[in-house]
């Protein structure tokens, strides 16, 4: 039986087609891609034809143009500023302490009625002047030895006294004060630390009974300001808290009015 012969194919002279079939096909994408991109939204190109010309024809809103460059540098300036004269604050704060005088008379005269018995007993002392009125409170009432947390009969005056104070907007200066016997605790190393401590502790509170903390200060004086020779038997009579209460309380804000007035 014969065999039958295969017959061995040649080359393939038809793969061009593939790639041209490819290259056909990107081409196709590439043309519809660019149509895509080149095609315009007519609504949306009127209505920004239409807006562009009302920007253009619309009436000026200023009868001065705005000038760009150089020229808008040699322009003069028409912004008014607020001046306020020395003489004028002068006036101001005059006015202002007539009123404040009156408001301390009733600050002074409800505070010695409200604590009339800590007053007789030397425990608080009330004093007045033309610029302040001073609350003085012995340390013994209000602290610990060593300590800046107010004791139960504190946290009572200092409500107490918080009270009254509420009713006025004058500023409030607690100072603290000890004497010169050393401290050297867990808590503090210093008399500095202590008195500012003390201080510190009384604005809390008084923070705390609704006082607002923009009138308040705690200053530390430590020793360096006594009352009494601290090498005497009243040397015990400068540890004491002091509440300074200002006359002048727009003083500070009108300061600051001026401030921002400046150029």
């Amino acid at each position: 039986m014969a065999r039958k012969r295969v017959k061995i194919k040649g080359p393939s002279h038809e793969r061009w087609l593939i790639s041209y079939a490819d290259f056909m096909t990107l081409m196709f994408a590439l043309f519809v891609v660019l149509y895509g991109i080149s095609s315009v939204n007519e609504g949306k190109y009127k209505i920004l034809a239409s807006s562009l010309i009302g920007v253009f024809k619309a009436p000026p809103t200023s009868s001065d143009p705005i000038q760009i460059g150089d020229v808008a540098r040699q322009l003069p300036i028409t912004e008014k500023r607020v001046i306020i004269k020395p003489s004028d604050i002068a006036t101001q704060e005059t006015s202002d302490s007539l009123k404040e005088e009156v408001s301390m008379k009733k600050i002074k005269d409800q505070l010695a009625e409200g604590f009339e018995g800590l007053l007789k007993q030397g425990v608080m002392s009330l004093e007045g002047s033309e610029d302040w009125l001073q609350i003085t409170l012995g340390s013994e009432v209000l602290f610990s030895k060593g300590s800046s947390s107010p004791t139960r009969a504190a946290e009572n005056i200092i409500a107490d006294v918080a009270m009254v104070l509420g009713n006025y907007n004058n500023p409030i200066q607690i100072e603290g004060h000890t004497d010169n016997v050393p401290i050297f605790n867990k808590e503090f190393r210093s008399n500095w630390e202590l008195s500012a401590a003390r201080a510190a502790s009384v604005v809390r509170q008084l923070q705390d009974e609704g006082l607002d903390p923009k009138r308040l200060a705690a200053v530390g004086y430590g020793e360096f300001q006594p009352l009494y020779d601290n090498r005497g038997a009243d040397r015990e009579k400068n540890r004491r808290v002091v509440l300074l209460i200002s006359r002048s309380a727009l003083t500070r804000e009108a300061l600051n009015n001026v401030r921002s007035q400046q150029p």
